[in-house]
């Protein structure tokens, strides 16, 4: 799945507009490697978001295979670390 397709369906971003932004503007890093929105995440992959005075990270557990998952299941698909 797609980095931009899987941080909306596991409810890290709010719509997948937001993600795509994100990618472009090079705060998105899976791997330590900062990412277009076409990178494809795997299972075991950390996915780093740098916001301005912070940064969080997320270990991909399991990748949806719905569109859309609820919030209270984001627990399922990444871990924060």
């Amino acid at each position: 799945m797609r980095i931009d397709k899987f941080l909306s369906a596991v409810n890290i971003v709010k719509k997948r507009s937001i993600a795509l932004d994100m990618c472009k503007s090079k705060v998105i890093f899976v791997n330590e490697v900062q990412v277009k929105p076409s990178k494809e995440v795997n299972v075991g992959d950390n996915i780093t978001i740098k916001y301005l005075e912070s940064e969080k990270k997320y270990k991909v557990i399991l990748i949806p295979k719905v569109k859309s998952t609820p919030k209270s299941e984001q627990g399922r698909y990444v871990e924060l670390i």
